[in-house]
């Protein structure tokens, strides 16, 4: 097998399962109960006076 036609078969499957496996997680980790809090923190450090 060409090593161009495997990659892409691997493109094609399990690579593309992978990446939307790790989306769902991101998706799932920004929306879980109790982040709004951590990002709130998270998004006023720029503004805080030392």
């Amino acid at each position: 097998m060409e090593t161009y036609t495997a990659m892409r078969e691997f493109a094609d499957s399990w690579a593309l399962a992978l990446m939307t496996v790790f989306f769902l997680g991101v998706v799932v980790f920004a929306f879980r109960p109790g982040s709004r809090k951590t990002a709130d923190e998270a998004a006023q450090i720029p503004l805080k006076d030392d």
